[in-house]
C-alpha cells in the first residue's frame, strides 16, 4: 500500500494563505484584535499539522521544527518580545534544518540518499550493478556526497532570506495591530521570494543526481525510474 502524502495545495493554503489574511485583515480593533487574531492564524498550522500526525501516524524531525517554531512565532507576539526574536528564530529553523543535512553527509544515511537513491523510487539494483561494471560507484558516491552538500546550502539560503525578510518588514512592536499585520506580509512574501528559489535550487540538484546516473551508467530513463 502507497502511503499518501499530504497535499502541497493545502500546505499553502491552511500554513501560509488563511495565516497571512487573518492577521493582515482581523487584527484591527473593530475585528477580533491583535491577540486574538494571532491566535486563530497560529491555529491553523497547529491543526493541521495534529491531523496529519494522527492520520499518518508520523513525526518527523521537520514536522517537529515546524511546530516548534509556530509556538515561539506565537510566544514572541503573545508576550510582546523584541522583534529581533522573530528574526533569529526565522533564521534558527531552516539553519537548524540545514545543519542536519550537512551532518548526515558523514552518516550512513544522508538525506539526499534516503530521498533520491532508494528503491522506491529508482532500479537501485540495476543502478548499482551498472556502476560497479563501469568503475563508477565511488565517483558516484561523491556525487551525491556534493548534493547533499548543495542541499544543506539551499537551507542556508532560507535561513539568510528569512532574517533578512524578518528585519526588513517586521518592524512595529509584537503584539499590536501593525506587529500582526506585518507577519502577515512577510508571511506571504516568503513563498515567492524564499520557499519557490529554495524548490528550484532542490530540483536543479535532483536533476544533477538522475544526469549523473544516466552518464555513468548509461541506462535509460524507463531503466533507471520504477514506472508504475
Amino acid at each position: 500500500m502507497t502511503e499518501k502524502k499530504s497535499n502541497p495545495f493545502t500546505d499553502l493554503i491552511f500554513n501560509v494563505i488563511v495565516p497571512s489574511v487573518v492577521l493582515m485583515k482581523l487584527s484591527g480593533q473593530e475585528q477580533l484584535g491583535p491577540v486574538n487574531a494571532l491566535l486563530l492564524a497560529l491555529a491553523f498550522p497547529i491543526v493541521l499539522g495534529g491531523y496529519e500526525l494522527i492520520k499518518h501516524k508520523k513525526f518527523n524531525f521537520i514536522s517537529l521544527l515546524g511546530f516548534v517554531s509556530v509556538l515561539l512565532t506565537g510566544g514572541i507576539g503573545l508576550l510582546e518580545l523584541d522583534n529581533q526574536w522573530l528574526a533569529i528564530k526565522e533564521a534558527l529553523i531552516p539553519g537548524l534544518i540545514g545543519l542536519v543535512v550537512f551532518v548526515s553527509t558523514f552518516t550512513k544515511y544522508p538525506v539526499v540518499t534516503k530521498m533520491i537513491f532508494n528503491d522506491a523510487v529508482l532500479n537501485l539494483s540495476l543502478i548499482k550493478e551498472k556502476l560497479t561494471q563501469n568503475g563508477k560507484l565511488g565517483e558516484f558516491n561523491k556525487c551525491l556526497a556534493q548534493s547533499n552538500y548543495l542541499f544543506a546550502s539551499t537551507f542556508v539560503f532560507s535561513s539568510i532570506m528569512n532574517y533578512v525578510l524578518a528585519t526588513t518588514i517586521v518592524t512595529s512592536p509584537a503584539g499590536s495591530e501593525a506587529f500582526n499585520e506585518e507577519l502577515g506580509e512577510m508571511t506571504l512574501l516568503s513563498y515567492p521570494m524564499i520557499a519557490i528559489p529554495s524548490m528550484l535550487m532542490m530540483f536543479g540538484i535532483f536533476y544533477y543526481v538522475w544526469r549523473s546516473i544516466r552518464r555513468m551508467t548509461n541506462l535509460e530513463a524507463n531503466q533507471i525510474f520504477k514506472m508504475q
